[in-house]
């Protein structure tokens, strides 16, 4: 492991809502942790790893697993009673949880074969015990199974953590900053999730050419001698570290007067946030906000400052809407409910980067550090693909504009047929650590999830042989049952949307968006990834490989083109390279394949019968496959409905995919499906 010092957190660039979001959490943890947004590159890590070297020692009970104060130890410590002594000083830890982690990595694990042999509880502590007093990082947090995202963030707004296991339970105090980043291109999280955080930045590379200069030339000074640029930093970093320390001792005596509060509630209402952890998270940033500046009365710049932070992530609707707050719409709110003139005079530390040593920077205020390579241009998201191919190229005419999508529909679910192991979610039917026991059967390594009475049943013919003599049941491991249970997965949904010119009105185009907008929701909903292929023109594109972000799809969606001829062929056969690609990355995830056309085939020779051939590729692995056919007009050729026979799979038209008329289609592809697995 690597003794290198971290990259002090004075020397970071710009970035100071990021900066001060860490600071006010560590100042008042109470404040509920903050959630990190932004693009790949721009040094979300290395803040909060170097927020934890500035986090003050803490004094710990001398052997305690648990890291109990010595002045109050925790009455229901496992390690415990701890009898008085003079405690031990350690730095604060900073904790990494995994994306991969296991709920008993996170929780614990309690050693259920000596609990039920000897009724001893014997506890193995996870990552929550470890962070205890320290920081959790929780780097990709939207990657994160949701009921870990769940366990996590109850311990946090509990302070303790519980562990229950077939009627044994084990609590232990988890009191930690919690830090969570994530790229919203990769997914976002729910909004329940995203309100139980206390706090959310948004951070962006600099586009200022000075900034990015000094970014560049600090992170080349650190890598060269990290030692000595640490010790340039030492000063700076050893005046912040006694900032947060005074600003901790200042928290419990600052006033949050009748104003500030009834201007947080006058905003949080005028913003129409669900419940009242708004009002709650606002008020406690408030007073820390007003404590790193040292002042003893929160201001009505306070609670502005507060609202920028606590609110902008709650305010989301759908999961298409954008994070973000109307601040003149809040200025008036402020101003409407007082304390505009009357507010003390601002301390050396307000403003948005909260000082603390921090030395004076070149160039504007922006969101950019200087401790991970930096975005480019050239990372920002492409023009949508195939917005030019095609265009004018033969039958179908030119490129049209996009068409605006209708309104999206509620659907009922379509679901992969089979039994799967994947990853969590809501749509198919699957073998996975949740849900409702189906059956028992020996464990593979340890043992997560006790089925009691198999165990029972497997050890009670050997009791006497084993020479029991008491009420206890004499247990061995060879007699331990897992519980195999049966819940949902994710599943990947790839869309192969044909937007040639015969799929070109406007109007037609614009119900098409709006059945995929519908059910680019509904997996949102239902936790699968999504993928886009588009074919136009002379050929087909990938416009968004799978990804867990249907907001990035449907983005995409809205700005699709149409035009051209109908390469039908080369989007099937795209559509079968994403796939074949994914099984490889990816073979537990299993495939739902939309595609929505008009089932006709233009350019080159027999373009139909290339079609078909593809369609066959698709037909032979088993894809669970959707036809959405897109014909109009009073005469009908079919040929969506024969692409569909092709496929394996089943046709529906664009009015049958509503919810009122989709239960029937779920039956024919569960149906469909079955029968050509039979067949094959």
């Amino acid at each position: 492991m690597s003794t290198a010092p971290h990259y002090p957190f004075t020397a970071i660039v710009g970035m100071d809502d990021l900066r001060l979001g860490l600071l006010l959490n560590a100042v008042s943890p109470a404040v509920g942790g903050v959630l990190v947004r932004g693009e790949k590159g721009t040094a979300k890590s290395t803040a909060v790893r170097a927020l934890a070297a500035l986090m003050p020692d803490v004094e710990v009970v001398a052997g305690c697993r648990f890291s109990c104060p010595p002045d109050s130890p925790d009455p229901a410590c496992p390690d415990g009673p701890h009898e008085a002594a003079p405690g031990v000083a350690r730095p604060a830890r900073m904790v990494e949880l995994p994306v991969g982690a296991s709920e008993d990595r996170l929780v614990g694990a309690l050693d259920i074969e000596r609990a039920l042999a000897d009724g001893v509880k014997a506890f193995e502590p996870g990552l929550l015990a470890d962070a205890h007093r320290g920081v959790l990082y929780v780097d990709e947090v939207n990657l994160l199974h949701d009921h870990l995202v769940d366990l996590l963030l109850d311990a946090a707004a509990m302070g303790a953590s519980y562990v229950e296991r077939e009627g044994v339970s084990v609590r232990h105090a988890a009191r930690f900053l919690l830090v969570g980043t994530m790229n919203p291109e990769e997914g976002e999280l729910r909004p329940q999730l995203l309100d139980r955080f206390g706090l959310t930045v948004e951070v962006a590379a600099s586009r200022d050419p000075g900034q990015r200069v000094e970014v560049v030339r600090r992170r080349l000074a650190y890598d060269d001698d990290p030692a000595a640029f640490a010790e340039r930093w030492a000063g700076e970093e050893a005046a912040l570290r006694e900032r947060i320390v005074a600003a901790r001792a200042l928290l419990p005596t600052v006033r949050l007067g009748d104003d500030a509060l009834r201007q947080i509630a006058a905003t949080c209402a005028a913003f129409e946030v669900d419940g009242m952890r708004a009002d709650i998270v606002m008020a406690r940033t408030a007073t820390a906000l007003a404590a790193w500046a040292g002042r003893a009365e929160v201001t009505v710049e306070d609670v502005r400052q507060a609202a920028l932070l606590a609110l902008p992530h709650r305010r989301r609707r759908n999961p298409f809407d954008a994070p973000g707050l109307d601040e003149d719409k809040l200025d008036e709110t402020l101003e409407e409910f007082g304390g505009g003139d009357d507010e003390p005079d601002p301390g050396p530390g307000d403003g948005p980067g909260g000082g603390g040593g921090v030395p004076p920077q070149g160039g504007a205020p922006d969101s950019e550090s200087a401790g991970e390579p930096t975005g480019s241009p050239e990372e920002t998201p492409a023009p949508d693909a195939g917005a030019g191919a095609g265009a004018g190229a033969g039958g179908g005419g030119g490129e049209q504009a996009p068409a605006r999508a209708a309104e999206p529909f509620r659907t009922k679910m379509l679901s992969v047929p089979g039994l799967g192991e994947g990853a969590a979610g809501r749509r198919s039917r699957a073998r996975t650590e949740q849900g409702r026991t189906t059956g028992a059967t020996r464990p593979r390594g340890a043992l997560t999830k006790l089925h009691l009475a198999a165990t029972i049943q497997a050890a009670a013919p050997h009791q006497r042989a084993r020479g029991r003599s008491g009420p206890g049941l004499v247990v061995r491991r060879d007699d331990l049952r897992q519980a195999t249970r049966e819940g949902r997965e994710g599943n990947l949904v790839l869309f192969a949307v044909d937007a040639s010119g015969s799929m070109a009105a406007r109007r037609r185009m614009g119900a098409v968006k709006g059945a995929v907008l519908s059910l680019l929701l509904d997996a949102y909903q239902r936790r699968d990834k999504v993928g886009l292929v588009t074919f136009r023109g002379a050929s087909a594109d990938v416009a968004l490989p799978p990804t867990s972000s249907v907001d990035a799809a449907a983005a995409r969606l809205e700005q699709l083109p149409t035009g051209g001829r109908t390469p039908l062929a080369a989007g099937l056969l795209k559509a079968h390279d994403v796939l074949r690609v994914e099984r490889l990355r990816d073979p537990s995830r299993r495939p739902l394949l939309v595609i929505v056309t008009d089932g006709r085939a233009t350019g080159g020779p027999e373009p139909l019968a290339l079609a078909a051939r593809a369609a066959g590729l698709h037909a032979a692995e088993g894809t669970a496959s959707v036809v959405v056919d897109c014909e109009s007009g009073p005469v009908r050729l079919g040929l969506a409905a024969e692409l569909a026979r092709q496929l394996g799979g089943t046709a529906v038209t664009l009015d049958e995919l509503r919810a009122d008329s989709i239960a029937g289609l779920v039956r024919d592809v569960q149906a469909t499906t079955k029968s050509a697995r039979r067949a094959a």
